[in-house]
């Protein structure tokens, strides 16, 4: 766009010289080419009305002109491609960031909820702990108190086994006079027996 068209110039200008009828179509296609234009500038060169090197400038002049509109149209037209394809972009871009946009707000509240649970759960545990560690510092206490208690006892037998080896040794040093007044008398017995016998 705009359309090209390839056309033999010169065997199109000889058939019009000899009389050729084009259809409308056709004609409309010699006359965009330049074909209508150079028969009829030669038919006035026929006529008298101007000279060969008079139509052939004509002729160019006005293929020139033909030649600006086709590239000012080209350019229009590539003009408003890009244009549409500018328009295209910022379209898609738009979009694009309005789904960038609405992921983010999804990853925030994914991030929210999975933050909201991770405390909750926090939170949850720490409570649990908090239930144990109640027992065992209970635990903790009483087997602090029952170490004290086992101490205080092992000290009581301690200074129990002192006092029964202190009695011990009362009840051996009692036991001496005992025996030894208990010898005395057994043999004070012995000589009386003897001379009653």
């Amino acid at each position: 766009n705009p359309a090209t068209i390839e056309l033999n110039f010169d065997r199109a200008l000889d058939w019009l010289q000899k009389g050729a009828q084009p259809t409308d179509t056709c004609r409309a296609i010699l006359s965009a080419q330049g074909v209508m234009m150079k028969k009829h500038l030669l038919e006035g060169v026929k006529k008298g009305a101007f000279s060969a090197e008079d139509a052939e400038s004509r002729y160019q002049k006005w293929y020139n002109d033909k030649l600006a509109q086709l590239k000012a149209q080209t350019e229009k037209i590539s003009k408003g491609k890009s244009d549409e394809e500018k328009k295209r972009l910022a379209a898609e871009s738009k979009v694009r960031e309005a789904k960038a946009q609405e992921v983010a707000k999804k990853l925030k509240a994914q991030a929210e909820e999975s933050k909201e649970a991770a405390e909750a759960e926090v939170a949850e545990v720490a409570e649990k702990v908090e239930e144990v560690a109640e027992p065992v510092a209970e635990v903790a206490e009483k087997a602090e108190e029952a170490a004290e208690v086992t101490e205080e006892a092992a000290e009581v037998a301690e200074e129990a086994a002192e006092v029964t080896e202190e009695a011990a040794e009362v009840a051996e040093e009692a036991a001496e006079p005992i025996a030894e007044k208990a010898e005395e008398s057994t043999t004070e017995e012995k000589p009386a027996d003897s001379t009653e016998a």
